[in-house]
């Protein structure tokens, strides 16, 4: 394989500092508006992916004559070995399809749930209080029943054009014989020394207890063998027999929380599909994921209170855009902490939540001339009975991983994997880490009184905010396949890029570099490319913390005239190649 890229060389051979310095980018960003001549575009075929094997993997599908869907389980496959930290097949996923030849956009989900043991006691103390942070991430009992295995033999029983076992080679080859350690992997396991508590991650990853460096040559056999047997078995091999049997003992026997996982918790595992979420932004449409992740509707609130102002008209990175923004997004945050969890175990008002006449109303507490301070969640139209419930009090963490996909017939991919914390619980099973999103669920499952509808239970899964998003012109055509990792963070990250590209007609690769801007109905937290307006922030009343780089990871294609326009964010190492 040619090493082609800076993210390449990056990925696999140069120095950590070498690759940092060579993505301090945002500081210095242009906001030039002009869309650059898009020469040589891919006609055919692309992938976004947050690795450049995983991207190289997609691609050999799909020039193979795989779908879109046969290439996302290939780039998985990879991105489980590669990108432990982020994704795997010991986590969740949401994938959005659209199918050009009947125009059907479809949801999967393909989230954990909580086992049978879970109680909505889950993150407290023996006196009632919320553990510690590594105290509920690492450990058993932050594992929930993984959904990508299951999710992806859905997908692929409905729009996989290659057998099931022609998907998994690429993987196979890479985990026997071996792939060279990133420098974002290197910097996760120097980061966190907690690796050392868990003796599979300890011995994976590490020579004695110090993290392999960057360019040396890991090798995978026990994460080969399980592909051979889900290769061979599809999702029953994964569910049923060894592999569900690895995970149950891993759990059980686990240095820090050790839990209670059956398999009976195995059996029950079912992949969904969900009700699409699409909303009006100008002469787009854009389309997301339902619960339970709180993303989709989130992004598209976000989205239609911005409507009200005219964003073309304000040049990106100005006081006002990201006034404005920042104040949108507190509306639409006190919302989902208020509403939004696992609509088969709460009722989530959706419809109203996304209703254009009630945020029209919401939009009108945004002010240009100052901040309005902490939101409070409104009242949708019918939201009265979730009004009864307690604010969220959810940790959110940002490992998560993204790829977009569009094969040579228009079949489209937008797909958001993840395991939560880096490398999730610490725990490994079968070569593959196991993820600790249960940690998604509430700290406290009451507050003020008031049952939070995102408190764990049961067979619950629990509420995200990963944004697998479609964006569809004014002819009704797919335009834009877009989605970020981030945690909370991954929502102010898909809205950034959309206005990016939506409103300021930027190409896809200058609207993912835009300095990000969050709010989460609290501080406004700015990338050092906007730390110039904190003073200007300040004025207007907002709490401003800067931050030299925010760990998107938006991974992107837009359908032009000219060909396919991708983009991949250039604070990891993934690449956007097409043919």
């Amino acid at each position: 394989m040619k090493l082609r890229t800076l993210a390449l060389l990056c990925a696999l051979a140069l120095p950590l500092a070498a690759c940092d310095s060579a993505r301090d980018f945002i500081g210095a960003l242009s906001f030039a508006k002009s869309d650059p001549a898009l020469d040589k575009l891919p006609q055919d075929f692309m992938v976004a992916a947050a690795h450049p094997h995983a991207t190289a993997a997609g691609l050999e599908i799909l020039r193979g004559g795989g779908s879109a869907v046969d290439a996302a389980i290939a780039v998985q496959l990879v991105l489980t070995l590669v990108e432990p930290e982020s994704s795997g097949i010991g986590g969740g996923a949401f994938m959005l399809t659209f199918d050009p030849a009947t125009g059907a956009i479809e949801a999967l989900d393909g989230r954990e749930t909580a086992p049978a043991s879970a109680t909505p006691a889950l993150h407290l103390d023996d006196a009632g209080k919320p553990l510690k942070f590594f105290d509920k991430v690492l450990g058993g009992k932050s594992v929930g029943i993984p959904g990508v295995v299951a999710m992806l033999e859905m997908a692929h029983d409905e729009h996989g054009k290659l057998p099931w076992a022609e998907l998994f080679p690429y993987a196979i080859e890479l985990a026997e014989n071996g792939f060279e350690m990133s420098p974002k992997l290197h910097e996760w396991l120097i980061r966190l020394p907690s690796i050392n508590e868990m003796p599979d991650m300890r011995a994976y990853f590490t020579h004695h207890g110090v993290p392999y460096t960057v360019g040396t040559t890991i090798k995978n056999p026990d994460y080969a063998a399980t592909l051979r047997k889900i290769a061979a078995g599809k999702s029953d091999a994964f569910y049923r027999g060894d592999i569900a049997g690895a995970i149950i003992k891993a759990v059980a026997e686990a240095p820090r929380r050790p839990a209670t996982i059956t398999q009976a918790d195995f059996d029950a595992y079912q992949p969904k599909k969900r009700a699409i979420v699409c909303a009006p932004y100008r002469v787009y449409k854009i389309c997301s994921m339902p619960p339970p992740s709180s993303g989709g509707i989130t992004v598209l609130q976000i989205m239609q209170m911005l409507e009200a102002f005219d964003m073309a008209a304000l040049e990106p990175g100005s006081l006002e855009a990201v006034h404005l923004i920042a104040e949108a997004s507190r509306l639409a945050f006190a919302d989902r902490d208020r509403y939004i969890a696992d609509s088969d175990f709460v009722s989530v008002p959706i419809v109203g939540l996304i209703d254009p006449a009630y945020l029209r109303g919401r939009g009108t507490a945004i002010r240009r001339d100052r901040s309005m301070g902490k939101a409070r969640a409104g009242t949708p139209p019918d939201g009265s009975q979730a009004f009864l419930q307690g604010d969220d009090a959810a940790l959110e963490l940002p490992s998560t991983s993204h790829f977009s996909i569009i094969d040579s017939g228009g079949f489209a991919v937008s797909m958001t994997s993840s395991v939560e914390f880096a490398f999730g619980s610490h725990l490994m099973a079968g070569g593959f880490i196991l993820n600790n999103q249960l940690t998604d669920f509430s700290a406290l499952p009451e507050i003020g009184g008031r049952p939070v509808a995102n408190r764990a239970q049961p067979g619950k899964r629990p509420r995200s905010s990963m944004s697998p998003t479609l964006v569809f012109d004014e002819d009704g055509k797919l335009y834009v396949i877009l989605g970020s990792p981030g945690g909370s963070r991954i929502i102010g990250y898909v809205a950034k890029t959309l206005i990016g590209v939506l409103d300021w007609n930027l190409t896809m690769q200058q609207a993912i570099d835009l300095p990000n801007i969050i709010n989460r109905n609290g501080s406004t937290d700015l990338e050092a490319g906007l730390a110039h307006l904190q003073p200007g922030l300040e004025a207007l009343g907002h709490e401003v913390k800067i931050s030299q780089r925010m760990m998107s990871g938006v991974n992107a294609i837009r359908i032009t005239s000219d060909g396919l326009d991708g983009g991949s964010d250039k604070r990891r190492i993934g690449t956007a190649e097409g043919e």
